[in-house]
């Protein structure tokens, strides 16, 4: 799928190579995030995904998109399928109740079904698309709950955002990368960053290390920017997407209902 040549894809490789930043984030330490969030107040993810995206002829890449459930990537899929030929790749073992799972997978098949038919049909009716749109693919990962709870193991009591979540980028990450490159994809990203609980400098630190492990540009990028997190909410109500309290683990699921509780 991938295709050769081109300054985008060399300059967007060379960003790779600049994103890496030390040790991996499994192994940060209070002093590193502290450093990682200083790093994320100076660099403005969204305006270098602009920049980059400003050359780019549509549909002429691919990408491998990780994605975490329908609503995160109802904003991400309508903002990149302008540029990008895009394989969803639905990879999320943290979601350990299987029937979750399935119902998180199923939305975001619909979703995109439901992208892919405004296509087909050139209507793109309370949508910021054009005729530029590309089609949406879809490939289901793993479903592996216990590759999660192996890798969180020792930290399951850390909170919500902490040392338990980047060991789950990194998995979640490492897997796309690894999909990306035996798929030959022009690049590879993740939808995570939209939220706003999610640290967009971290993930783009996983991405960059490995980005230059696997040999396949990360798109670099914090889908939160330009009110995508807002648009996100909107485009769930449009297509009467389910969407969930909590990100998918048990752990989250028992912080939810602690603060439940307390409210």
């Amino acid at each position: 799928m991938r295709s050769h040549g081109g300054s985008f894809i060399e300059e967007m490789s060379e960003a790779a190579q600049n994103g890496r930043k030390g040790r991996p984030a499994a192994q940060e330490s209070g002093k590193d995030a502290a450093g990682r969030d200083r790093l994320q107040n100076k660099r403005n993810y969204q305006k270098e995904l602009d920049r980059l995206l400003g050359g780019m002829p549509a549909g002429k890449h691919s990408l491998l998109l990780h994605s975490c459930c329908a609503p995160c990537s109802s904003y991400c899929l309508e903002y990149l399928r302008e540029y990008f030929r895009i394989t969803v790749f639905f990879f999320n073992p943290n979601i350990t109740e299987q029937a979750e799972y399935e119902k998180r997978a199923a939305e975001e098949k619909r979703l995109i079904a439901a992208y892919n038919e405004q296509i087909e049909s050139g209507r793109f009716d309370g949508m910021h698309s054009t005729a530029d749109a590309q089609r949406i693919e879809i490939m289901e990962g793993r479903y592996c709950p216990q590759d999660f709870f192996e890798i969180v193991k020792g930290f399951e009591q850390c909170p919500e955002g902490g040392e338990r979540c980047l060991h789950c980028y990194e998995l979640r990450l490492r897997e796309t990368a690894q999909t990306a490159a035996r798929g030959r994809f022009d690049f590879f990203t993740t939808t995570l960053s939209i939220s706003p609980l999610k640290h967009a400098a971290a993930l783009n630190d996983i991405g960059g290390r490995l980005a230059e492990e696997y040999g396949v540009p990360y798109l670099y990028s914090d889908f939160k920017k330009k009110n995508g997190y807002k648009r996100s909410i909107e485009l769930s109500a449009q297509f009467g997407l389910y969407r969930q309290d909590y990100c998918g683990c048990v752990f989250s699921r028992a912080e939810r209902e602690r603060r439940k509780a307390e409210d």
